[in-house]
Order: structure tokens, then sequence, then C-alpha cells
């Protein structure tokens, strides 16, 4: 472990998922960006580095007692210790991580390229740290609201927003279980296929509709998600703060 110094990082808080956790390219104005003063730099292996990255499980106790205290940030000039904050890399890639006090890795965040690269560079001649860890003993569970990472790949942080979006207004769909509100929706993604969907049950339609809109995203997955939340406050927000000029 090594301590180093004036790290930019951008948290996202809550996601078990890599790719909500945006590329430098990706940042925003209006992230939660902040300045670490110092942090401790793990070198783990590529098991733990993945486990950090992609889950929201319990961090090895090792691992907590050795980054513990030894972070610090300042705010309004008063220099802050932050309990478990570190920067964890297996030689490849490199990932900021905070358990906002807990045990489990809460906000996580890229580092920007310079940084990153200072990092890889400085780890070359480091061992890893050996930190035992209890693997779930089966594959990870994606379902709606947690997409399997495959059908997001090649989408920009705008697509991936509204993409989840599109998924929470389907699971929303499932909940209401109207035949006649499902048979149309599916016959506004496939307008050919009326005369079939009259013959459909909810679930066909459903499973159908969700199998072919996880693939990708386009035009048509845009139009489809703007007109299903229209006139629900709450997803509207959502869809309008990924419509600025500027977002990715």
């Amino acid at each position: 472990m090594e301590i180093i110094s004036d790290i930019w990082v951008n948290w996202f808080e809550g996601e078990e998922n890599s790719y909500n956790v945006c590329e430098f390219y990706e940042w925003r104005k209006h992230d939660f960006i902040e300045l670490l003063d110092q942090v401790p730099l793990v070198k783990v292996e590529s098991s733990l580095f993945d486990y950090i990255e992609n889950d929201l499980q319990d961090l090895p106790e090792d691992l907590l007692k050795l980054i513990r205290n030894k972070s610090v940030i300042c705010k309004n000039n008063q220099r802050e210790v932050i309990e478990y904050c570190f920067v964890a890399t297996d030689g490849q890639r490199a990932i900021a991580a905070d358990t906002l006090g807990y045990r489990i890795p809460v906000r996580k965040s890229r580092l920007i390229p310079r940084q990153e690269n200072i990092v890889l560079e400085k780890v070359e001649k480091m061992k890893p740290e050996s930190f035992p860890i209890l693997l779930p003993g089966h594959e990870r569970a994606y379902h709606l609201l947690s997409l399997d990472p495959r059908f997001m790949i090649g989408l920009t942080r705008r697509e991936r927003h509204m993409k989840q979006l599109l998924f929470m207004a389907l699971d929303q769909l499932r909940t209401a279980g109207s035949l006649e509100e499902i048979r149309y929706w599916y016959t506004e993604w496939y307008p050919t296929h009326y005369a079939e969907s009259r013959h459909m049950s909810f679930e066909e339609a459903w499973g159908a509709l969700v199998s072919a809109m996880k693939i990708g995203w386009s035009k048509k997955h845009s139009a489809i998600c703007e007109r299903m939340i229209k006139g629900q406050s709450y997803f509207e927000k959502l869809w309008e703060l990924e419509q600025g000029p500027k977002v990715q």
C-alpha cells in the first residue's frame, strides 16, 4: 500500500454495475466531484477488483483495517479524515471507493486519465495484497432494474440512463398487469403485428417486448420511452435531466 495525493473523484453512489460508474470523458459539470488530498492506493487481485467494481457487498475485514482513517479531504480549510476510502487497482484498471463509514463500497469513482496512468505506473513493481473474500456461489442475477452489462455495451451515458428509464417504465407496466395496455405497446413496437397481438397473453407480449428492447438503443427506443412515461412526473423529470444540450 502507498499513500497518493491530489486525486480527483466523481462519486457515483449506490451503483452495483460498473457501467454506471462513468469514465472521465462522461463526467458532467453538475456531478459530485471532489479532490482527495490523500488516499491509500492498494494493489489487489483481479477477482477482488471485480468484486469492488461490480457489487455492493462487504469488503474484506483486512482491507478495511489497512485503509482505515488514511484518507484526507480539505473542506472549508479544514482537514477531514475519511474512515474507509481508497483507490484499488489490479495493475490494469483503477477505481476509487468510499464506504461512507459502512463496510460496502457505497460510492465509486473512476480516475482522470493522467492520474490513472500514474497509478498504473506506480504499481507495476508492487505485488497485489491478498484479501480473502467469500465470492457468491452462484452467477450474478440481473433483472429489469439492473440490466446485464451486455445490453449496455457501446451506449453513451445518456443512452444508458434513458434505457434504464425505459425499463423502469416496463417494470411498472408489469406491475399494473393490464393486458390491453401491454398489447398496445407491443403493437407500437411491432406495428405490423397487430393481428398477432390480439392472441397474445400478457406474459407473451411483455416478454417479447422486453427481449426486443434489451438490444441496443435507437430513435425507436427513445420515442417509445418518451411516450410511455408521459404524465408520470417522476419519470418525466428523469427524462428532462437527460435532454440538456451538453449531456453525453
